[in-house]
């Protein structure tokens, strides 16, 4: 008898990567609007490089995000705003949020939903953002950055952190 799990093939990563909108979850704040699709965020972050110090919190980074794209889920830009540090982390959310929140609203058409995007990468202050390919224990997947959630086969917008 063979073995029916060696036959099982994975799926290349597909050109556009589906996203599904979760509401109160990380994929709260994308959508579509008049030029396109969003993803927007608030995130923590540190920088490229850092290294675990005892004054990590100083390095903690938060930021404002949103990621446009065509309709056709090309990059269009990424306009990302810090707001400060984990050390007076209530006041760095609360801006985060604020600006998010009055980004959103200048988009016009808004509406929340599923997105599917192309990948892209964009370097803001030291920290990667943008969705990127990479390999982990011999599979290809797409991973968002800042934000660390996974893409995988089957490639159906559902996310892994």
């Amino acid at each position: 008898m063979s073995d029916p799990m060696a036959t099982l093939q994975h799926m290349a990563v597909p050109e556009i990567i589906p996203i599904v909108h979760e509401p109160n979850y990380h994929t709260d704040t994308i959508g579509h609007w008049e030029g396109g699709q969003f993803f927007g965020s608030t995130i923590a972050a540190f920088r490229q490089g850092y290294t675990r110090t005892d004054d990590w919190r100083t390095h903690k980074r938060w930021y404002a995000v949103l990621h446009t794209f065509d309709a056709a889920g090309h990059h269009l830009d990424s306009r990302i705003e810090h707001t400060g540090a984990a050390d007076d982390h209530r006041a760095a959310v609360d801006l985060a949020q604020e600006r998010l929140d009055r980004w959103l609203d200048r988009l016009p058409g808004l509406r929340l939903g599923d997105i599917a995007i192309r990948p892209f990468q964009h370097t803001f202050d030291g920290v990667l953002f943008g969705l990127v390919i990479e390999t982990f224990e011999g599979e290809e997947h797409a991973e968002f950055y800042p934000n660390n959630i996974g893409f995988y086969d089957p490639w159906d917008g559902v996310y892994d952190t």
